[in-house]
């Protein structure tokens, strides 16, 4: 995927995880840091309807723009769920999950995007 798609396609992650309000959402660019993707999308939802609203938003935005995602993992889990896009993976936790795997620090030296940016 090209990084300007790449870039395109995290936007409207950002957007549907919005919609769904969506909490805590970050954007890292990690595409000079691993061959993984361009950047990662990591955000956080209240309860398990929450996170599966989250997830379904993202794939039916990502769809309607005709992006596909290559693999998901844990969905109807609730506790958190990958949507590989390639260019862009997006991560939806629950707030117990998401602090346990610390996907923030993890990548931190990734460079922070502001959502608001894209």
């Amino acid at each position: 995927m090209e990084k300007e798609e790449s870039r395109k396609l995290a936007a409207i992650a950002v957007g549907a995880l919005e919609d769904k309000l969506g909490r805590d959402i970050k954007v890292i660019e990690i595409d000079e840091i691993s061959p993984l993707a361009d950047y990662f999308v990591i955000a956080t939802g209240r309860n398990v309807n929450q996170t599966d609203a989250m997830v379904e938003a993202v794939e039916e935005a990502a769809e309607k723009a005709g992006f596909s995602p290559d693999h998901i993992e844990g969905h109807k889990n609730g506790n958190w769920t990958l949507i590989d896009f390639k260019g862009v993976v997006v991560h939806v936790f629950d707030e117990e999950a998401r602090g346990f795997y610390d996907l923030d620090r993890i990548w931190k030296d990734g460079k922070q995007i502001d959502p608001d940016e894209l």
